[in-house]
């Protein structure tokens, strides 16, 4: 016992030696010696960490001055704490206290004097049970005398775009203590706010605006020393070079700043002064731009003549500077002057003829052809004077209006190497007239091949004669259109356009002639410089009529567009022959009797045709009907093409057992095979001619030429079958909720009865919930293979159908629900394998007389559990709320004794 109060002892003595140890005060201050301004004013902080007691500690400013006594600033604990010879400023808030935390204050004096300086001390009263650390903390602050001047020189007031903009400014101080200078040039545009150009100093840095960082590394923004005087102030110049409206253009001021390096490495700005420099417009070079064209040409040209007109440009100060001989860019600017290179550009109706750019290059736009012997040129004469030459002009490719654009670029910053846009004019418009001689000549259209019936080719020819005053170049287009011959007392339709061949030889198709053109049924050629044809592999009845082609010339002119210059038609030529219509005839034979079930019936038919152009196709149609005044059915048909295709009243399983085939040229055979009842009737052949193209693709269509139906051949024989009755009986016709129902439907057999194995039944089950409803709801069904399908419904019982026997199938209902009251029907189909046939054969449907199932509402039995089961809870949720009362009780109602903490701020410290 005794050994372990030992050890105790010992770990608590070990424990507050750790603790003294790490709690040891620290009080600090702003790094010093701090250089203020006087007049400024000083924040001076003070910061304790590392310290027992209150959260809240208490700050005492003192001051003392060289050779003085120590004064009382302020405090945070004694409002009365400072000497009476800086209570007044105390109470005037001259000198007050901001606390930036329970462990931090901030002394601040506004306005001070040169006697504020001296060392501060921050001192913090004791609240540790050891006395362990510093308790205060000394900075010295020194105030020097308001030295700082700032005098700028004013700027010129206007200034061309992409001149230099020189901001003269000088910023001294007496240096009696170690501080420094900065100075800032500034912009101010309008209402928005100033924005910094540069800055240089504290200790020769510069520091760049975002907007200028590009131009000073460019060398548009330069920073030039004018020198420096005694006292460590200076002069300094900035030039914004390139000057431009929008960037340039505002009031510019200058702010000069004294600094001082603390301990700590830090700046700190400790005064500074603005003063605007003036008010700087910079003048658009487009507002003095002026551009005059001007003619030395008559003022109607004949073809062939020479064009010349003069760009003349005038109003840039100082003058443009001109690429040197031999091309190369141009030189630099005057001192402070802006550098300005002009691009022209002739533009005719408003497109691009030929450009010089500002390094004396010479553009066209591609159609034109430069150099000697060229059509067009662009010559500089002078500085500002340029002239534009067109040879050998014509009407349709020189005439119009010309007009001169000119575009000034302006240098940004001397040899930045960066150009842009500044001004764009354009001269007024010069209207050039050319003489016009247009070309003429003759069409005439001749037939190199008619037809003489219908599928026979045709070929016309338009031949073009007599031409005079075609301009050299140019091209012939050729268009052709069809009119249709009158008939019947009608009148003349009107022409269709077949299609045509532009000046570069392009098709361009009618809308009615596309499909013909693009497959190469018809065509549109040039055979000869002067003669056009239109060729018809096979010429259609449609086709008969009037023919006209159209010729045109077209010359290209010096913008590279094809332009019309005259355009003639021909008479009409008339293509006519007498037509054959195509006719059919269709005989269909009985080669194979089918006179007892299960017998295979066969037929012919044979195509008889006239006027049948050669290469055309037959389909043949294959329909039957089960009298003269029944319906149609299609039992199978074959394409021109030889595609077979079962009719859709055809049985999938019967697709074997009927066959089409072409046993001829134009003949046809039909086989019927295993014929049941079903298949009775009258059968015949109907065929259609079709005809196609000779050089059209398989993929293309035919066109019907003509059709006709054969003579009906029958199919008639008579077969008795067994007898079918249907029956349907229930077990109960009321049940509760959630029972199973069950209904059963049997069938019968009478007369010649079948095999169990030759019969089948289709069985299907029908809903109405109102007794003798008409509106039936399908439930289930089963079919002759035994397959169930279950139909959609709006009850969560379920349905299920299982055949008791060969004739027997029985409905079950499980789970029945209020909405499955009403009532039932079943309707079945038997099927039967003939024996003369040897086929299944479908009989009539039978449907049962309905049986209406009752289902009853059990009131008790629907409410016991739920009763019970809310029973149980209020029981269960009672006896859990008494435990938990109990149990809050038992946890939170105690005595607890509660310490008031002291009042005194400041603990008395016990000495042993």
């Amino acid at each position: 016992m005794k050994l372990n109060i030992i050890m105790d002892t010992n770990t608590l003595l070990l424990l507050f030696t750790a603790v003294g140890v790490s709690l040891s005060r620290v009080v600090k201050v702003s790094p010093g010696p701090l250089i203020r301004v006087q007049g400024q004013s000083v924040s001076i902080r003070c910061d304790v960490s590392e310290y027992e007691g209150p959260r809240e500690q208490d700050f005492d400013w003192t001051m003392k001055r060289e050779g003085l006594s120590s004064l009382n600033v302020i405090s945070t604990f004694d409002s009365r704490f400072a000497d009476a010879s800086l209570r007044g400023r105390v109470d005037a808030g001259l000198i007050a206290y901001e606390r930036l935390a329970d462990d931090s204050v901030e002394l601040r004096i506004r306005e001070v004097a040169t006697s504020d300086g001296g060392v501060y001390q921050c001192k913090t009263p004791s609240t540790d049970s050891v006395i362990r650390g510093n308790y205060e903390a000394d900075v010295l602050l020194t105030v020097i005398p308001d030295t700082l001047a700032v005098s700028p020189q004013a700027p010129p007031p206007v200034v061309p775009e992409g001149s230099d903009i020189t901001l003269s400014c000088n910023v001294t101080r007496q240096l009696a203590h170690p501080t420094y200078l900065s100075i800032t040039w500034s912009l101010k545009k309008g209402t928005a706010p100033q924005e910094d150009i540069l800055t240089f100093g504290p200790q020769g840095g510069v520091a760049l605006g975002p907007r200028y960082a590009r131009r000073y590394a460019e060398g548009s923004l330069r920073l030039v020393p004018g020198g420096r005087g005694g006292g460590g102030g200076g002069a300094f110049s900035l030039v914004v070079g390139g000057a431009s409206p929008q960037a340039d253009q505002g009031t510019y001021a200058c702010t000069g700043r004294e600094w001082t390096h603390e301990d700590g490495g830090q700046w700190r700005s400790i005064v500074e002064r603005r003063r605007d420099m003036g008010a700087v417009a910079v003048t658009p070079t487009g507002q003095s731009l002026s551009v005059l064209a001007s003619s030395s040409s008559p003022s109607v040209l004949s073809p062939g003549d020479t064009l010349s007109l003069l760009c003349s440009v005038d109003g840039l100060d100082p003058p443009v500077v001109s690429p040197p001989v031999g091309g190369g860019p141009p030189p630099g600017r005057v001192d402070g002057g802006p550098s300005v290179s002009l691009e022209v550009s002739w533009l005719l109706d408003g497109s691009h003829l030929i450009t010089m750019d500002r390094e004396g290059v010479v553009l066209s736009n591609g159609s034109s052809s430069l150099g000697d012997g060229g059509g067009v040129s662009l010559e500089r004469t002078g500085a500002t004077d340029f002239r534009l030459a067109v040879r050998d002009v014509s009407e349709v490719s020189d005439a119009g209006e010309y007009t001169c654009r000119v575009r000034a670029f302006v240098e940004r910053g001397r040899g930045a190497g960066r150009w842009y846009m500044a001004a764009e004019k354009s001269s007024q418009g010069l209207e050039v007239k050319v003489a016009r001689q247009d070309p003429a000549f003759s069409l005439a259209v001749a037939s190199v091949s008619s037809p003489k019936a219908t599928a026979d080719p045709t070929e016309l020819a338009c031949h073009v004669t007599n031409i005079t005053h075609l301009p050299r170049g140019a091209r012939l287009g050729v268009a052709w259109e069809h009119t249709s011959l009158p008939g019947g007392g009608d009148p003349q339709s009107p022409p269709n356009p077949i299609g045509s061949l532009d000046a570069n030889g392009n098709l361009v198709p009618g809308a009615l002639y596309s499909d013909r053109l693009k497959s190469g049924v018809m065509s549109l050629s040039r055979v000869e410089p002067n003669t056009f044809k239109l060729r018809f592999l096979q010429t259609q009845e449609v086709d008969m009529g009037q023919y006209v082609c159209t010729v045109g010339s077209w010359s290209i002119n010096k913008l590279g567009d094809l332009v019309r210059t005259a355009q003639f038609h021909s008479s009409a030529h008339t293509v006519r022959w007498e037509p054959q219509r195509p006719s059919l005839s269709v005989e269909a034979k009985r080669l194979r009797e089918a006179s007892v079930g299960g017998a295979t019936f066969e037929m012919s038919c044979k195509v008889s045709a006239a006027h049948l152009a050669e290469g055309a196709g037959l389909s043949v149609l294959v329909q039957s009907q089960e009298g003269l005044e029944g319906a149609a059915r299609t039992a199978v048909s074959l394409s021109p093409d030889n595609v077979l295709q079962l009719g859709g009243d055809v049985d999938p399983n019967r697709r074997d057992s009927v066959v089409l085939s072409k046993s001829g040229p134009m003949e046809f055979r039909f086989r019927l095979s295993g014929v049941q009842l079903s298949d009775r009737g009258f059968y015949w052949c109907d065929v259609t001619a079709w005809t196609k193209q000779t050089n059209q693709s398989p993929g293309q269509t035919w066109t019907k030429a003509a059709s006709a139906p054969s003579n009906k051949i029958q199919i008639h024989f008579q077969e008795t079958g067994p007898s079918f009755s249907l029956s349907v009986q229930s077990d109960t016709t009321t049940v509760f909720p959630w029972e199973t129902a069950k209904m059963e439907c049997s069938l019968s057999v009478s007369g010649s009865t079948p095999k169990t194995d030759h019969l089948a039944y289709e069985v299907r089950w029908l809903f109405s919930a109102l007794r003798g409803g008409v509106a039936q709801t399908p439930l289930v069904s089963v079919d002759r293979w035994g397959v169930v399908r279950k139909e959609g419904r709006n009850s969560s019982s379920d349905l299920s159908v299982e055949r008791r026997d060969a004739h027997t199938y029985t409905l079950n209902i499980h789970g029945t629900q209020d909405s499955d009251s009403g009532e039932y029907h079943c309707v079945a189909t038997p099927w039967y394998l003939s024996s003369s046939t040897g086929a299944w054969t479908q009989a009539g449907e039978l449907s049962s007389t309905p049986v209406f199932l009752t289902v009853r509402f059990a009131v008790w039995e629907s409410l016991k559990l739920p009763l019970l089961y809310g029973t149980c809870a209020s029981l269960g949720v009672g006896l859990f709320s008494l435990i938990l009362g109990v149990a809050c009780a038992h946890c939170c109602c105690r005595n607890t004794t509660h310490t008031p903490r002291s009042r005194n701020k400041l603990m008395d410290l016990e000495m042993d």
